[in-house]
């Protein structure tokens, strides 16, 4: 299940400009926002066609984020990039400690419990103040399990496409 080392991540987008020395806005899907900065290189596209740029400088604007883009130096330049993705190539993620994982490598995954009743696949992650939930699907019905490790996840193995849970069946069938 789990995705080739060349596969692109999406990091974020280009949505705008930003005064007429070729600087654009960024939305950022990374978590601080800020840290769409620390991947390189990053490959911009318009999921046609993608051309690898370099990060000159990045700030943060208000509530969103600028940034200089090498060889980017007018604002019809920087024009044309408005909608395209920021991507990154999946071999420049950091590694992650054990029984952590990218949000993007659960998505799919099918949730078992304890007693190996299937409950559903994650179509999403949701982020609350507390923890993460996963929203699992299955059959037009929806569930919300906290994904707190030991408590209420037990096991993530990707290989195998599986999440354990201890989570109790919420349906009945006939």
């Amino acid at each position: 299940m789990t995705e080739p080392d060349n596969a692109v991540i999406t990091l974020g987008e280009i949505v705008g400009v930003f005064g007429v020395k070729g600087w654009v806005k960024l939305f950022s899907y990374t978590e601080p926002k800020e840290k769409i900065g620390q991947y390189a290189p990053w490959l911009v596209g318009n999921g046609v066609k993608s051309q690898s740029v370099v990060l000159e400088v990045l700030h943060i604007h208000g509530k969103g984020l600028i940034a200089k883009l090498q060889d980017i130096n007018d604002r019809d330049s920087a024009a044309l990039l408005i909608g395209h993705s920021i991507t990154v190539a999946r071999s420049e993620l950091a590694a992650l400690p054990a029984n952590e994982f990218y949000w993007r490598d659960l998505l799919g995954l099918r949730v078992v419990n304890l007693q190996g009743i299937e409950l559903g696949d994650v179509e999403q992650l949701l982020e609350t103040g507390a923890h993460d939930v996963l929203v699992i699907k299955k059959e037009g019905m929806e569930t919300l399990i906290p994904y707190v490790w030991n408590h209420f996840i037990y096991a993530v193995n990707l290989e195998a496409g599986i999440i354990q849970v201890d989570w109790p069946v919420d349906w009945q069938t006939d």
